[in-house]
């Protein structure tokens, strides 16, 4: 009998343990409670012993498969210094029943059921459902493009604990294109201005531009919305701020306060742009919920990662590895779209983005690849040079050149502008402070007119290059001499001027007579002195508008 009581005691401990693990609450610190996860879900009906049950996890989730779970102890009811009696219990019954939750079917069911965000009901909204259910064609070769980052997107979201339905963000800024660049020069699937995408760590150069890279926008994205939603405490105001500018949304939000009016969403007068950006999310939230109602189909994507990262280490030309990785070029730069020449610099961008199944053979081929990586890489110009004099200086056609690095015509090339030339076997990669910093500044060419100088007493090539504001080592070469030269009294001196330029000569100076009588003829003539300009009040510095530029 003390054996029975003993297990008994075991038993209950064991399943007190195991109902406290199940019913433990779900972490509140985030903006919803969200759905369940799936990897929860198939971890709950895993078998450790079957090798072929896979689970499916959020890529930042990694455990050992088939580790066991630690319950915390169950609490005690006894009171101090009593003693708790021994109950037999009936085997085989559990104290709770657990409901079986079934892991989503694909990547549009895991979306459904992180929805978190209050529906927007309004004619508005059935207009954009009108819309886009007469373009089924439209729906689907927008959702198949997505297809490629959508689950990367859902997994971040849920770590965020943020509503899933704005992974369908994308669909109304860029149709999930990241090439998309809009008329106010917002580029990527997130549509950043240029100014905001500085404010939120984009790096733009020129030779990548991380407003249109996959995990960085969607990075700054989601850091952006975040802070918006912290702003106002709305998510279809934060929306509405992240398309106009949250400084005009406060605005309108003040405005009305003071008339005494609402301040939601609806409320607020706002450009038309923004009061139709609300309701084209929701119609596209209504379409995935039910896309048989509105005579759309989507494709299938299933509820795996569809690309990994790569590390790189040495500077690869694109094209190469495309090849090496097995995918088309165009494959290769939908999945790595902010790169805006043909050769990858690791110092600058240190990953790439693969189909899952291609990362594998990417590594194999490399490993074997004996050929020359790179053909191309970054060379800062030392001084302002006219295009033709940089393509033969690096071994180019000039017509090379300017496409190479779009050039315009009649522009020279400033000192310190990064421009893309061929490389030979001995360059070495090129280094993070020119990957990171690289831009192409031009200036309009100035055709120079050939002119000839009588040179004074003591003139120098120095000196002759100062007064005329030119270079004193072209000083030197139009006229066949040293830099140090000196030239003689009376004597021609060669150079290449702008038609209108003039010595720089001082002018004689005004005598200190002369100086209170000028004064007080301005005086006099009725103008005010100009008051020194009051500088800039210093404070903190405020995230510009996704539509500033």
């Amino acid at each position: 009998m003390i054996r029975f009581h003993l297990f008994a005691v075991g038993v209950v401990a064991l399943l007190s343990g195991c109902a406290g693990t199940l019913n433990s609450p779900m972490p509140q610190d985030g903006l919803h409670s969200p759905a369940p996860s799936p990897a929860a879900s198939n971890a709950a009906q895993a078998t450790p012993n079957d090798p072929n049950n896979l689970i499916l996890r959020p890529s930042r989730e990694i455990a050992r498969p088939g580790a066991p779970i630690k319950a915390p102890p169950a609490a005690s009811t006894a009171r101090p210094g009593e003693t708790v009696p021994l109950t037999s219990i009936e085997l085989g019954r559990s104290s709770r029943s657990v409901a079986a939750v079934a892991p989503p079917v694909d990547l549009w069911e895991r979306i459904r059921r992180g929805y978190g965000m209050n529906d927007l009901q309004s004619e508005l909204v059935q207009d954009r459902e009108v819309w886009y259910s007469r373009r089924p064609d439209y729906i689907f070769r927008m959702t198949e493009r997505s297809k490629k980052y959508l689950f990367h997107i859902v997994e971040e979201l849920e770590v965020r604990n943020m509503p899933t339905e704005l992974a369908l963000l994308p669909f109304i800024e860029s149709a999930f294109n990241p090439q998309a660049v809009s008329s106010a020069k917002a580029a990527g699937m997130w549509q950043f201005m240029p100014a905001t995408g500085k404010y939120f760590e984009l790096k733009q150069n020129s030779f990548r531009d991380d407003r249109r890279d996959v995990l960085a926008s969607t990075r700054a994205a989601l850091d952006y919305l975040q802070k918006l939603h912290r702003m106002f405490g709305d998510w279809h105001l934060a929306l509405a701020a992240y398309n106009w500018g949250e400084g005009s949304v406060s605005r309108a939000i003040a405005k009305n306060q003071r008339a005494g009016l609402p301040t939601g969403y609806p409320d607020l007068n706002m450009p038309m742009e923004t009061r139709f950006y609300v309701p084209k999310l929701q119609a596209v939230k209504n379409i995935v919920s039910n896309p048989a109602q509105f005579n759309s189909k989507l494709p299938l994507i299933e509820n795996h990662p569809y690309f990994q990262s790569v590390t790189i280490r040495r500077d690869i030309d694109v094209a190469l590895a495309a090849r090496l990785a097995e995918v088309s070029v165009d494959d290769f730069k939908a999945l790595n779209p902010s790169l805006n020449r043909p050769v990858i610099l690791a110092a600058g961008t240190p990953q790439i983005l693969l189909p899952w199944d291609n990362a594998e053979v990417f590594q194999s081929n490399l490993e074997s690849y004996s050929g020359r990586l790179a053909s191309w890489t970054a060379w800062v110009v030392p001084s302002t040079m006219r295009p033709a004099e940089v393509a033969k200086k690096v071994g180019m056609s000039e017509s090379d050149l300017r496409s190479m690095n779009n050039i315009p015509p009649r522009m020279v090339v400033r000192a310190g502008s990064t421009l893309l030339v061929p490389r030979s076997h001995q360059m070495p990669d090129v280094p993070i402070k020119v990957a990171d910093n690289s831009q192409l500044s031009v200036a309009p060419e100035i055709v120079l007119k050939r002119v000839s100088v009588k040179a004074g007493k003591n003139d120098t090539v120095a000196s002759i290059a100062r007064r005329y504001k030119t270079n004193p080592a072209q000083v030197a070469e139009w006229n066949k001499v040293s830099a140090s030269a000196r030239f003689k009294p009376g004597q021609s001196v060669m150079l290449m001027l702008p038609p209108q330029a003039k010595s720089t000569k001082a002018a004689p100076t005004t005598s200190k007579a002369a100086k209170p009588a000028a004064a007080k003829s301005k005086a006099s003539s009725g103008q005010k002195a100009a008051k020194p300009s009051t500088p800039a009040k210093k404070g903190a510095t405020k995230a510009p508008s996704k539509k500033q530029g």
